[in-house]
Parts: C-alpha cells; sequence; structure tokens
C-alpha cells in the first residue's frame, strides 16, 4: 500500500473513532436533553392541572376542593397526547382518577415532596398487583402544591404526578439517533471520497518526481517537473528542477574538463616533445659527427635552452598543482608595490623593445601592498609578460591604486585582445588565445595565467579580466588589506 493511502488510512480510522466518540456522548446528551424536555413539560401540565382544578379556602387552608369536571377534561385532552395524570391530596392519597386502585406515594419521594422538592423518575415496565396488567415504563414528575396563609405559612394542598410513556420518549430518541447516524454516514462516504481523490492527486504528483528520479538516476538530467508553486510538493519540485539544473550543469562541467584534460595531455606532450625531439636531433648529430665543429658550440647552447624550457614546464606544472592543492605557504608582508613594479619594468624593457613597445608604471610613488613578495612578483611579472607578448608597436600600462581596504592592479595593453569566449578559457592549463603565437623565446606555454590565477585566490584576491579583440586587454588584480583578510 503506499505511502499516502496508509497515511489516508490512518486518517480516516482516527476520524472514525472521534466520530463514534462525538456520536455516542451526542445520543447520551441528546437522551438526557429529551428527558429534561419532557420533565419540563410534564411540569408545565402540573401547573395548569392545579391552576384549573384545585381550589382552596382562603379562611381553612385544609379545606382543599377540587374540580372534577375540569380534571376530566384535562385527562381527555392530555391522554391524546399520551400523558397521564394523577392527584394526590394532602394525606398521600390519589383523588384522581377514582375509578382504579393507585398506590400510594413512596416514603422518600413524599419527604422530599414534603421539603418542596420536585421529583423526577423514570418507572420500568411492572405488572400491577391487584389487576395483573402490565403497566408500561413510565417518566414522570411529582410536582408539590402550597398554600401560603396569612401568617406566612406554607401548607401543602396537593401532589401531581404526570408521566409520559417512555416508549415514546425513546422512539423520539430513536428518530434523531437515526438522523444523526444517517448524516454520520453520508458525511463518512463523502469525506472518503474526498479524501481518496486527494490522496490519488497527491500520488500522481509523487509519482511524476518518482519517475523524474527514475530518468535521473539513468543518466538523464535534462528533465524538468511542472510547478505551480502551491505547497510542500512543489517546492520539492522545485528542489528537484534545481537538483536536475545543477546535476546537469555538473555533467557538463565534467566533460568539459574531461575534454580539457585531453587537449592538456596533448598539449603537455608536445610541448614536451619539442624540446625533446631537439635535443635528441642535436646529440645525434654529436654522436655521429654530422655537426660540423664551428656550429657545435651553437648546437649545446641550443639544447642547453631546450632543456631549461623543459625543466620550466616540469616547474611550472609542479607550481600550479601545488598551488591549486594549498601546498604554498604564503609569506604575507607590507611593501611598496611601485619600487617592485618598476624593477619588473627594467626587467622586461628588453622584450618589450622587441617588438617595438613601452612599458609605464602610473600610480604615485608609495603604494603599499600586503601580499607574498615573491608571489606578488611572479603575478605582475606573467601577466605584463603576456601583455607584451600579444602586444606590437603599442603600450603597457601598469596603474597601482588604493581602494577601500585593498589595493587594486590594472595591466592594459593594446595588444590583439580576446573574444568572449577566450575569456572564458584563459584560466585553464595549457590554453592559449592565440595558438599561432606560441614564441619559444618566452617560454609560452599556456600555464602562466592558470597560475597567476591561483595565486590571487591564494591571496583571497581577485582577478578580472576585460578585453576587446583588436583593441586591447585589461587585466585588474586586486589584493585585501592585512585587516579586511584578519
Amino acid at each position: 500500500m503506499k505511502l499516502v493511502y496508509q497515511q489516508l488510512l490512518a486518517l480516516l480510522s482516527m476520524i472514525a473513532i472521534v466520530l463514534v466518540l462525538l456520536g455516542v456522548s451526542f445520543s447520551r446528551m441528546t437522551k438526557e436533553y429529551v428527558y429534561q424536555n419532557t420533565w419540563t413539560s410534564l411540569e408545565k401540565y402540573a401547573n395548569s392541572l392545579v391552576e384549573q382544578s384545585v381550589r382552596v379556602s382562603p379562611d381553612n387552608p385544609s379545606h382543599v376542593n377540587f374540580d372534577s369536571e375540569s380534571l376530566l377534561n384535562s385527562e381527555v385532552l392530555l391522554r391524546n397526547q399520551s400523558v397521564h395524570f394523577t392527584v394526590y391530596n394532602r394525606d398521600n392519597t390519589a383523588i384522581f382518577p377514582d375509578n382504579v386502585y393507585i398506590s400510594k406515594i413512596k416514603h422518600s419521594d413524599w419527604q422530599k415532596l414534603q421539603q418542596g422538592k420536585i421529583v423526577q423518575k423514570v418507572t420500568d415496565q411492572q405488572t400491577h398487583a391487584t389487576s395483573g396488567q402490565a403497566e408500561p415504563a413510565m417518566t414522570d414528575i411529582l410536582k408539590p402544591y402550597f398554600y401560603t396563609d396569612n401568617h406566612n405559612r406554607k401548607h401543602l394542598v396537593a401532589v401531581v404526578k404526570v408521566g409520559a410513556y417512555v416508549s415514546n420518549i425513546n422512539s423520539n430518541i430513536a428518530k434523531i439517533n437515526a438522523n444523526l447516524t444517517r448524516a454520520l454516514l453520508v458525511a463518512s462516504l463523502v469525506a472518503m471520497l474526498l479524501a481518496f481523490l486527494i490522496a490519488r492527486y497527491l500520488t500522481l504528483r509523487i509519482d511524476r518526481l518518482r519517475r523524474a528520479t527514475n530518468q535521473i538516476a539513468n543518466g538523464n538530467y535534462d528533465v524538468q517537473v511542472p510547478s505551480k508553486n502551491r505547497d510542500e510538493v512543489d517546492d520539492l519540485a522545485n528542489d528537484f528542477n534545481n537538483m536536475a539544473r545543477s546535476l546537469q550543469e555538473s555533467k557538463a562541467e565534467i566533460q568539459r574538463q574531461e575534454q580539457r584534460r585531453k587537449e592538456f595531455m596533448a598539449d603537455a606532450a608536445h610541448e614536451m616533445r619539442t624540446p625533446l625531439t631537439t635535443i635528441n636531433g642535436l646529440l645525434e648529430g654529436l654522436a655521429y659527427d654530422a655537426i660540423p665543429e664551428e656550429s657545435k658550440s651553437e648546437s649545446i647552447d641550443l639544447m642547453r635552452n631546450e632543456t631549461k624550457r623543459l625543466i620550466r614546464l616540469v616547474n611550472e606544472n609542479l607550481d600550479y598543482e601545488k598551488i591549486r592543492n594549498n601546498q604554498i605557504i604564503l609569506n604575507k608582508q607590507q611593501f611598496n608595490a611601485i619600487d617592485t613594479l618598476n624593477r619588473l619594468a627594467e626587467q622586461l624593457s628588453q622584450k618589450a623593445a622587441a617588438k617595438n613597445d613601452t612599458i609605464s608604471i602610473q600610480g604615485g610613488t608609495d603604494i603599499e601592498v600586503y601580499a607574498d613578495y615573491d608571489r606578488f612578483v611572479q603575478i605582475m611579472f606573467n601577466i605584463t609578460q603576456n601583455a607584451i607578448q600579444f602586444t606590437e608597436n603599442g603600450q603597457i600600462v601598469v596603474l597601482a591604486q588604493r581602494g577601500y581596504q585593498e589595493t587594486i592592479f590594472k595591466i592594459s595593453d593594446t595588444g590583439i585582445g580576446m573574444t568572449k569566449k577566450q575569456l572564458a578559457n584563459i584560466w585553464e592549463r595549457f590554453y592559449k588565445a592565440d595558438p599561432s603565437r606560441t614564441n619559444t623565446k618566452y617560454g609560452e606555454s599556456g600555464l602562466g595565467l592558470a597560475i597567476v590565477h591561483q595565486l590571487v585566490l591564494l591571496h583571497d584576491g581577485k582577478i578580472e579580466v576585460t578585453s576587446k579583440p583588436k583593441q586591447g586587454t585589461t587585466f585588474t588584480v586586486i589584493f585585501p588589506d592585512k585587516k579586511s583578510v584578519e
């Protein structure tokens, strides 16, 4: 049985128990109410009988007369309503009706009546002792009536016993209970039908989520569940849709990373194969004396450069992995960035001059930065060198300025620029915005910017790039101050 139907059954069971308890309680209350209402009506009949038939002499309260004709008329009227009455005098003797034997009122009840109390009672069916006839069960009310004389003394003058058949009362109660039972049954059936429809509706919605989950489990992440944002099930559907989108994005990212991994392996093999091939060729030439004597020195220098390039490539890969895995310990300190940038400009001046570029440092004479000195130099060197590589007959401007609890550096060039697609991939290892511009003289391997990105993140900083094709590129690097980092 499905969970929703189990909960429905449990709810209906609880409702059924509550309805039964309420029905029993209501039935008892109805019975008490009917009996109480009957006794009230009987008391009114008794009052009417006394007013119409009892005559008390004002001079002698013990002299009481009963109007027989009035009693007979009242008996006829009340008999049609299945009501019977008996009138007792102050001596506990039945004076009406006088044609049948009627026993006296019980002593305990008579004492209560003398005290002015009204007695309400239900008499079970019993057999008359003299006639042998069965008397039906009755519900009676016994009410005393007193006369107050001139001395403010009360005298019991009559007791009226008015009764109705219990069978008639029970018949009314049975009708009420039958109507109540029918109403409860109809309400229960309607409630069960509505509950089943609601449970069926919820089950269908949950089944829709389950089918979508199975598609996710089978690897189909391109699935969405309709949601109208009405209740918790729709909230769950929204969360499911967000999960599906995240999984779809993760799948796309995994595929992209796998493609990048393949490209990385191919690029790494290519980058390492080139110097190794060069070195191997030169060694073969030296081994077989295929290289002229006057060219051996140049060949050795070329092998040395290619070896350095290979070592640099391996070191850059190792540095990247160390930085990405937080194996680099930063020794942060406060120092003047302008002095450091000026020295970098001097080191790169020859490379810039080889491409007819100019380097300028702007921002004043004293701009403090909180960073690891060696890594700061590595970041600014790689970005500036990258600007030189892609700029000819242009200029590179390095601007340093203070921000709110941070130091901001902007490295701008007037080079070839990049497209949006190229900007999205520049932090990947071995990615080259312009693969045709591989310049072994500068050791371009596609690792420089990837290392820069990881180093900036390691400083809790930010790095952003804006670029337009054929207009130039601007790198913005932000280093937070010591206070903001702490």
